[in-house]
């Protein structure tokens, strides 16, 4: 946009009151996640980025649970309810009192539609500002059965023809309608309310204000955008292939950003991971959210990660799990089949295998052995297990929090700790070992006694 369009006002309406029959769900649609946010949450991103901060929620069912995964900073919002269904244009005209408040531009958006950039916003309101009473966003089908097509003369839309009424001549255009639409803000309310519903369903159709448009001596116009912006989510199948188009552009953005990943169709991500430059993601890694992972670092195969801090040079899994609070300083290592939670792992510590570390701070150096557990939980309540620097835990024990291991600490392997160790201190919480000669013939004889007795019963 240039200097002249962005002083421009702008009221955007998200059309969001569906009854998503065909996901076949428990909620609305637009509350099922696309990179572990709700569909309705990026549409608004989208919003917001393009310099948008007038928005009305048009709802209907989960309307309280849709407005509040609507909610945005950035923007101000206000809701207003659909009771009844009878075509978009309906739909819209349920914000009839936001859209009549005076704005320069009306921009209607669908609320399933997760993919969408700032691009095609912008690119839609700048058409209203080079004079259009109406301007369409369309995309060029790969494959456009089943789409409106959009009929452009001497740079107009003069029609938006859905399949069944098109001719042979019009179904071989690809050029189609992908639902965003904006509308010159002072004539908005007068152009839709003029929509008819001579129709076979007996509804608005939003895509007739083309017509109304061009019979009232107006001018409508198209502009481009791709067709994965404007791809929409009606079924569960569809979720999925938004999804996979979501994670495809998610991961290009951060490779191209400097990060490597061996096989990037196998890494999942969430709409807030956060990986900086350098950093080597292997095959087969899910970030849920809350995730930042710093330059250097590298997380190896099969390994999940959620409200996780990885600092700079750190080593995760492969095969580990770091759970909500898990947070690994520089040249932190984290390995296979460990599961750290709400957790401090200094710089240069070590926990390497087969352990449990939760609500736990481990200082820089500490090296944890295989099989040790943090005992947390004490059926009521989460205790905190401290351990310094440069300690040494040995394999197979089991800390039990409260507990503190001082600083240089060496714990026995075995040992099960339940009082404080103090620095340099070396613990052993385990029974004496005693041997027994001759001992392991007597139980083999026992054994095989008892397996002829049994099998004797047996028959």
């Amino acid at each position: 946009m240039n200097k002249d369009e962005t002083k421009r006002s702008c009221l955007a309406v998200i059309l969001a009151a569906g009854e998503s029959t065909r996901m076949k769900s428990s909620r609305s649609k637009v509350l099922h996640p696309i990179g572990n946010r709700p569909m309705i949450a990026h549409v608004v991103d989208a919003l917001a980025s393009a310099g948008i901060t007038d928005i009305a929620l048009v709802l209907g069912r989960d309307a309280d649970k849709v407005e509040a995964a609507a909610r945005n900073p950035a923007v101000r919002s206000t809701t207003y309810i659909q009771t009844e269904r009878l075509g978009t244009a309906h739909a819209v005209l349920a914000a009839r009192e936001a859209i009549g408040a005076g704005y320069d531009d009306v921009l209607v958006v669908f609320g399933d539609t997760p993919l969408l950039t700032a691009a095609p916003l912008q690119a839609a309101r700048a058409g209203l500002a080079q004079g259009s009473d109406v301007v369409v966003v369309g995309f060029m089908a790969a494959d456009p059965f089943g789409y409106g097509r959009l009929i452009v003369e001497n740079g107009e839309l003069v029609a938006i023809r859905e399949e069944k009424d098109a001719t042979d001549a019009e179904r071989a255009i690809t050029y189609c309608n992908g639902g965003l639409m904006a509308i010159d803000g002072r004539k908005a309310l007068a152009l839709i309310e003029r929509i008819g519903n001579a129709n076979a369903k007996g509804e608005y159709y939003l895509t007739d204000i083309v017509e109304v448009v061009r019979a009232a001596g107006g001018r409508a116009t198209a502009v481009e955008a791709p067709e994965e912006e404007l791809t929409g989510c009606n079924t569960r199948a569809e979720l999925a292939f938004i999804e996979r188009l979501w994670q495809q552009r998610r991961r290009a953005e951060l490779m191209l950003s400097g990060v490597s990943m061996i096989a990037p169709e196998t890494v999942f991500l969430s709409y807030d991971t956060r990986i900086e430059p350098d950093v080597t993601i292997e095959p087969n890694v899910v970030f849920g959210p809350g995730v930042v992972v710093e330059s250097g670092a590298v997380i190896h195969a099969f390994s999940h990660l959620e409200g996780a801090h990885v600092g700079p040079g750190a080593s995760v899994g492969p095969f580990a799990r770091l759970r909500p609070g898990a947070n690994l300083g520089a040249e932190a290592k984290v390995g296979n089949f460990c599961e750290v939670k709400k957790a401090e792992i200094g710089d240069g510590a070590k926990v390497n295998h087969l352990t449990y570390i939760g609500d736990a701070f481990i200082g820089a150096g500490s090296n944890i052995g295989a099989g040790t557990i943090t005992c947390n939980y004490d059926g009521i309540n989460k205790h905190e297990t401290r351990i310094g620097a440069n300690a040494f835990i040995g394999s197979n024990s089991a800390l039990v929090a409260p507990v503190t291991i001082g600083e240089g600490a060496y714990v026995a392997s075995g040992s099960v700790i339940t009082q404080d160790v103090p620095d340099d201190a070396v613990a052993f919480g385990r029974a004496r070992q005693e041997n027994k000669p001759g001992r392991a013939q007597l139980v083999r004889e026992r054994n095989a006694a008892l397996k002829a007795a049994r099998k004797k019963a047996a028959e």
